[in-house]
């Protein structure tokens, strides 16, 4: 067998009454870990290769930390100790290559490895992600099976407590797992486990960033970043504005938005636009609009569609408010962020 990982997680998390996996939270996820530390875990775990999540008792999870330390990976080692004085179910997850997830602990690696950075969106096999993750409500005492909620309210009211459910999803909130450095969110639930939010970064209350999908900061969000679509630095999503993702009308095309890019309130995007382009407030802008194209002159340039232009910089598009076509003409004057809002430090 090979001591050769794709990724390493060690985790602890919610499981329902029959055992099975709900979530994991990784305190520290690696990406193409040593060679030693999987050959110092692997027989203390009994892995056999592949990928695999391994559930283990707290004596297991010491004898980790013991091999881990041994091995010279002293953080790790700290992490292995802390899990094992822990009283909720421990994993440990051991990935031979990026395969389509096969299980809760496999998808939440996955994730975690997104929003620690140390993977970016479109990088990672998430193939049918959505089948392998429970549906959960997640409450202010964790994750809890859908099917054993009733129940857990009512012990909560007997004891003279309220079970909080905050939502009722298959992905958590970013921010109890993973809280990047350098970066501000409003709101957090608008934030999925699984985003990529890049240093400098700003989420406004109104924006939203789905799993697999962000910013490379900095950047301010105030819009729509959906499932898949990857915004570039120095770029603006004003307030209300879409991003068209793959689950959501994007299908297989990668919407993403370049550099120094500025999306107006209320407006959309259905096409990948390069650096540098700017959307008119309210104006959406899918693959099939057609678009007239404005030349230096000012003159019409004759008409294409829309995802003619795709990926294509310096572009301003328009809305011709006398006959309402949508006009695109070259805009070289890149928006520039108030760098006093990006300051995180």
């Amino acid at each position: 067998m090979s001591n050769a990982l794709f990724s390493l997680g060690l985790g602890l998390g919610s499981q329902n009454s029959k055992g099975e996996w709900l979530d994991v939270f990784y305190p520290q996820p690696l990406l193409q870990p040593a060679e030693a530390l999987c050959a110092a875990i692997a027989p203390i775990v009994e892995y056999k290769g592949g990928n695999a999540a391994i559930t283990v008792n707290s004596e297991q999870m010491s004898r980790v930390a013991e091999a881990l330390k041994a091995a010279g990976d002293s953080a790790q080692a700290d992490i292995a100790a802390q899990l094992a004085t822990a009283k909720q179910a421990l994993v440990v997850t051991l990935l031979a290559d990026d395969a389509a997830p096969s299980s809760v602990p496999e998808g939440y690696l996955k994730l975690h490895l997104l929003s620690h950075r140390l993977a970016k969106p479109h990088s990672l096999d998430l193939s049918g992600l959505f089948g392998v993750l429970p549906n959960v409500a997640w409450t202010n005492q964790g994750a809890i099976d859908l099917r054993e909620l009733p129940q857990r309210q009512l012990e909560a009211r007997l004891n003279g407590e309220l079970l909080e459910v905050m939502s009722v999803d298959k992905f958590p909130k970013m921010t109890n797992y993973v809280m990047p450095s350098g970066v501000r969110i409003a709101h957090t639930a608008r934030v999925r486990l699984g985003a990529y939010l890049g240093e400098g970064t700003t989420i406004m209350h109104e924006g939203f960033v789905n799993f697999n999908a962000g910013t490379e900061g900095p950047g301010m969000i105030e819009g729509r970043i959906s499932a898949g679509v990857m915004i570039g630095s120095g770029s603006d999503l004003g307030g209300g504005c879409s991003t068209m993702g793959t689950l959501s009308g994007g299908n297989n095309i990668i919407i993403s938005i370049g550099k120094e890019c500025l999306i107006g309130a209320n407006a959309g995007v259905g096409i990948p636009l390069g650096d540098r382009c700017t959307v008119e407030a309210g104006l959406y802008i899918t693959a099939g609009s057609v678009v007239t194209m404005i030349d230096e002159k000012g003159e019409h340039a004759g008409t294409a569609k829309a995802r003619d232009l795709a990926g294509q910089s310096d572009l301003l598009f328009r809305r011709n408010s006398k006959n309402g076509a949508i006009e695109v003409l070259t805009n070289k004057s890149a928006i520039a962020l108030n760098d006093m809002l990006h300051a995180h430090n």
